[in-house]
């Protein structure tokens, strides 16, 4: 039974997988991308990786794609356009598509990734935490790589904050400071007018 479920959440998740790929809505793939990260959810659960089932719940499910909707959403996205592309660019897409795969038939179907010699995974006791097993290996083995990630993510944080503060000609923004010090000779001018007396004789 648990075979069963195990494929058939495999299935479930390369269609959806498939479906971000081709579906020419952006809404409708974020929504297929929302079901393919419950569905990686759901097989982690399985394999007894409920940190990791539970963080990607909580971090892409609950934030990232929450944020992607909202961006999709606001961008007034021409869908008609993106059809046109969507074709003009086949003929590079296809190709590259083919090599991928044949990449992957190569590396899994080799015998150094061959699944008859990799031992069955043994059950874990009862009082077992893969949180503290994740954070051992990954602050022991995986030090090196696990701190590159981190600083390429520090790298990405501020690229993108030095593109969004850059100063642009035809972009609006606000000065606090400038507006804080702002006086009201600098905004407000009093204009002495002289009264003027309605007609009131007829002619």
């Amino acid at each position: 039974m648990e075979t069963v479920i195990f494929y058939f959440f495999a299935a479930v998740l390369v269609a959806s997988a498939l479906a971000v790929i081709t579906v020419r809505n952006p809404f409708h793939a974020v929504m297929f991308l929302v079901l393919a990260f419950f569905t990686s959810a759901a097989i982690w659960l399985m394999l007894e990786a409920e940190f990791l089932a539970i963080t990607l719940v909580l971090v892409y499910v609950g934030a990232v794609m929450v944020l992607f909707l909202f961006v999709v959403m606001m961008l007034d996205i021409n869908i008609s356009v993106l059809r046109e592309g969507f074709v003009r660019n086949a003929y590079i897409g296809v190709p590259v598509a083919l090599i991928v795969v044949l990449e992957l038939i190569a590396v899994v179907g080799s015998k150094t990734f061959s699944l008859d010699q990799v031992p069955a995974p043994a059950r874990a006791a009862a009082d077992y935490s893969n949180t503290k097993e994740l954070g051992r290996i990954l602050y022991t083995e995986y030090v090196f790589a696990f701190e590159l990630a981190a600083v390429v993510l520090l790298v990405a944080i501020i690229a993108a904050i030095a593109l969004t503060l850059r100063r642009r000609p035809d972009s609006k923004y606000q000065n606090p400071a400038e507006q804080v010090l702002v006086r009201r000779d600098d905004r407000v001018r009093l204009v002495k007018m002289a009264s003027e007396k309605k007609n009131t004789e007829s002619k």
